[in-house]
């Protein structure tokens, strides 16, 4: 059967204990993760070689695994041994490491089954470029928003992706890169897959505060403290579109790029339509608090 848009051939990934060819990964037709989407994921950041904020996105994982009531299928010491050789077999130096956990395969039952389950563990990596990523930090990149129907648990990093989905297909479709999406209240609650910020007037790091409402950016989590240690003046609260098209500076975080300047919204120009000077010094230091100290 040929697959189509898939890894080259040569890469390998990760299933239940086995490294396989990327084409050959499977896992059962009955995996809950494929019928109900009972099961969560992470993505790890590789930075020449290294895993930013590892421990943030392993607590993360664990915190994910308890609110479904599973168990970790190896330990975090087995786990960040699978990692890095997953990375050494695809020879990533710069790149992305995908990470599920499935509740595993049972008769399908929408009941969860009784008894231990034997979770299903799927690791994939795939390089990324550099060049692009710099651009984007660099340059900048529009969104959209659009209205937020995603389920109320959204704390929990599941596989529950299909919101998220439509969102970030309908931004590509209208030129942007991404869509912020906003509650019934009209206040922004993060992206499809980021988190979203903002700075106001008086210069002050706006971000909306973790609930269930949004998922606990773990890049967000570094971005704030490093703020906070540099004497940066942050505010944890909600904000508005308006409130966004009318700020100095606005700015997404996540595993893929920390401080990703944002320089149009619906069309619209945000901070002159070019990346701010406090989100550049931002990205300088997620660079000191995170990549540098990877490893």
């Amino acid at each position: 059967m040929k697959w189509p848009d898939r890894a080259p051939a040569g890469h390998f990934a990760y299933v239940n204990g086995r490294y396989l060819p990327h084409i050959h990964a499977a896992v059962h037709i009955e995996d809950r993760g494929l019928q109900f989407g009972d099961s969560i994921y992470e993505v790890f950041r590789v930075e020449t070689g290294h895993f930013l904020d590892e421990a943030g996105h392993l607590d993360r994982l664990e915190g994910s695994l308890a609110a479904l009531g599973l168990s970790m299928p190896v330990t975090r010491a087995a786990l960040r041994l699978i990692m890095r050789e997953l990375v050494r077999r695809n020879r990533i130096h710069d790149g992305l490491l995908y990470l599920q956990i499935t509740r595993g395969a049972f008769r399908r039952d929408h009941l969860m089954p009784d008894g231990p389950s034997k979770p299903t563990l799927i690791l994939t990596a795939r390089a990324s470029d550099p060049a692009a990523a710099t651009s984007r930090l660099a340059c900048g990149v529009k969104i959209i928003t659009r209205p937020d129907e995603r389920w109320a648990r959204r704390d929990i990093k599941t596989t529950q992706l299909l919101p998220a989905v439509l969102a970030k297909t309908a931004a590509k479709r209208e030129g942007a890169s991404e869509a912020w999406l906003v509650d019934s209240e009209g206040f922004v609650t993060e992206g499809g897959s980021t988190n979203g910020w903002i700075v106001d007037a008086a210069g002050t790091l706006i971000t909306r505060p973790l609930s269930r409402a949004i998922l606990p950016g773990v890049t967000r989590a570094t971005v704030l403290a490093a703020a906070k240690e540099a004497g940066l003046p942050v505010v944890e609260r909600k904000f508005t579109v308006a409130e966004a098209l009318a700020s100095r500076e606005a700015f997404l975080t996540s595993a893929s790029g920390a401080a990703v300047p944002v320089v149009a919204i619906n069309g619209e120009s945000v901070g002159g339509g070019r990346p701010g000077p406090l989100t550049l010094q931002l990205q300088a230091l997620y660079d000191a608090k995170s990549g540098r100290r990877s490893g």
